[in-house]
């Protein structure tokens, strides 16, 4: 993505994030990522813009799309990308306040559907329905990780691509999540991005996009392809 491009898009978010924050209840939108991607400290704000810029990178490389499901939205911060990349682009999440409180602060594009993840059944949805799936920092918080896995595998059309992110929750990030501030708890998560790796890896066959940064692993973003 070029530079340009991509500190628009940043600027744009940041400025809706930081609105929101001031309205929204003390803690309420920590696991969203919205003191992350707001942080004042230039490094841990970069980092985290960083992990996004080489996603969009690597989707960017494989576009077109017909249908794009985000897997854990959050606050939609991929959802505009996405639906610049895809024809079509569902939003899933166990908590839609997050997104709710964006959507008031921007204007998203009429080819996303928002759905509540406590209502809808992955398994009933028809199988092999979308070309890209993105799952960025949700995996580790899942309680049935193999069962998840085999339902967002299902889901993914043939030659279609499982694009995933996460923290390493080793000691160099455990030290940099005290370092950043009392939201950085990481209580809410079940494992490290690197059991995720593996047991997808079980599966299929698991391309490395980035480490985030060598020699002190913080991040890891990969993709499956079907």
């Amino acid at each position: 993505m070029k530079d340009l491009d991509f500190n628009a898009y940043k600027s744009r978010f940041q400025r809706a994030i930081r609105e929101t924050l001031k309205t929204a209840p003390p803690r309420s939108l920590d696991e969203a990522g919205f003191p992350a991607y707001s942080h004042p400290n230039p490094l841990i704000n970069w980092l985290f813009w960083q992990r996004l810029r080489k996603t969009m990178t690597y989707i960017q490389g494989h576009v077109p799309y017909r249908k794009a499901l985000d897997f854990g939205c959050g606050s939609g911060v991929m959802l505009p990308f996405l639906c610049q990349a895809a024809g079509q682009v569902t939003a899933l999440d166990v908590d839609l306040a997050p997104f709710e409180r964006m959507r008031s602060q921007l204007d998203f594009q009429t080819n996303l559907e928002v759905q509540d993840a406590k209502k809808v059944n992955l398994e009933e949805r028809p199988a092999a329905q979308f070309d890209l799936i993105v799952a960025l920092d949700v995996l580790e918080h899942v309680k049935d990780l193999e069962s998840v896995l085999a339902s967002l595998m299902r889901l993914l059309a043939p030659g279609g691509r499982l694009v995933v992110s996460g923290p390493t929750e080793n000691i160099f990030y455990r030290i940099g999540r005290r370092l950043s501030g009392p939201e950085y708890t990481g209580s809410y998560h079940e494992r490290g991005i690197g059991e995720v790796r593996q047991k997808l890896e079980a599966q299929v066959k698991v391309t490395r996009i980035a480490t985030l940064y060598w020699p002190i692993r913080l991040f890891e973003i990969f993709a499956a392809t079907k």
